[in-house]
C-alpha cells in the first residue's frame, strides 16, 4: 500500500480504509511511518490499518509529555469515532498506547505492544553527546536492532536529522523523560482488554525482563519473543511479527463474536 497523509482538523494521519475492524498504530520518538510498513502492507485490506502521526515536534513545549500525546490520540479517536480499535504500540507509542487504554476502556478491542516503555527503557539518555557527529548516531541507530544492517541509510539520516534539529532535539529529551517519571507499574493491572506482548529477545533498550514484567502486571496478555531480534520486532522480524499479530487479532475478534 503507497502510504498518502491526510490532513484534517488538526491532525495528519494515514488510514487504509479496510474492510474490518480499526487497527491503530502508534510509533515511538524516532518513529517513521516506514517502520510500520510491513504491518500496513499485511493488514491493510483486512482491517482499517489508522496511523496517526504523533505530534512530538508540534506541541507547544509545555504539553510536550507523554500525556500530552495520550490526549492528541483520544482527540483523534473521538474525531474519526471509531467505536472500538485494536491498538498497537511500539517503544514510546506502546507506552501512549497502555495510557490511552487505560483512559478509554470502553473504545478497546485489543491490545499490542512491543518494545513497549512504560517500566524501563535505555535510549539515548536524558541528551544528545556529538550531536553532530553521523557515525555516532549512526551506530546509536543501529543498537536498535540485532542485525545492525535493518538501519538503513533513510532511517539513520532521519534520526541525524532529529538530534541535529534543536527544536526537535528539546522536544525528544523532554517526552523520553516525561516517559522515564511516568513509570506505569502500578497501574498495568488495570487493563482488561486482550493483550499481546512481542518482544524481540536481543532487545537491550526495553529487555526481556521488562516484557515479562509486562506479562506478569497485565492479567490477559499473552507473551512471545522473538529470536535474533532488537527493539522494533515489526521491521526486523516482519515475517514473523505479521503472524503473531494476524492470530492474536482472529483469536480476539472470534472470542467477541462468541460472546454476543
Amino acid at each position: 500500500m503507497e502510504i498518502q497523509i491526510k490532513e484534517e482538523h488538526g491532525f495528519r494521519y494515514i488510514e487504509s480504509g479496510g474492510k474490518g475492524e480499526t487497527l491503530m498504530l502508534l510509533h515511538g520518538l524516532f518513529g517513521a511511518l516506514s517502520n510500520f510498513q510491513g504491518i500496513i502492507n499485511r493488514f491493510s485490506s483486512d482491517y482499517n490499518v489508522v496511523v496517526p502521526i504523533l505530534p512530538i515536534y508540534e506541541l507547544p513545549i509545555f504539553q510536550v509529555s507523554v500525556t500530552g500525546l495520550v490526549e492528541f490520540v483520544t482527540k483523534f479517536v473521538e474525531y474519526k469515532d471509531y467505536p472500538k480499535v485494536h491498538v498497537l504500540g511500539n517503544s514510546l507509542g506502546g507506552h501512549v498506547a497502555i495510557l490511552f487504554a487505560l483512559a478509554n476502556p470502553d473504545r478497546i478491542a485489543s491490545v499490542t505492544l512491543t518494545g513497549s516503555s512504560g517500566l524501563f527503557e535505555s535510549a539515548f539518555g536524558s541528551a544528545f553527546p556529538k550531536r553532530g557527529d553521523y557515525d555516532y548516531i549512526k551506530a546509536k541507530t543501529a543498537e536498535t536492532f540485532y542485525d545492525p544492517a535493518v538501519a538503513s541509510k533513510e532511517l539513520v539520516d532521519e534520526v541525524f536529522g532529529i538530534v541535529n534539529d534543536r527544536n526537535k532535539a528539546i522536544r525528544v529529551v523532554a517526552t523520553a523523560k516525561s516517559a522515564v517519571r511516568h513509570n506505569l507499574a502500578d497501574k498495568l493491572h488495570k487493563i482488561k482488554a486482550p493483550t499481546l506482548l512481542i518482544w524481540g529477545m536481543q532487545d537491550t533498550i526495553t529487555p526481556p525482563f521488562v516484557a515479562e514484567k509486562f506479562h506478569e502486571l497485565i492479567e490477559n496478555s499473552q507473551l512471545h519473543f522473538i529470536d535474533k531480534c532488537g527493539h522494533a520486532p515489526m521491521m526486523e522480524k516482519p515475517e514473523d511479527f505479521n503472524q503473531l499479530l494476524s492470530d492474536f487479532l482472529k483469536e480476539v475478534s472470534h472470542a467477541a463474536a462468541s460472546s454476543k
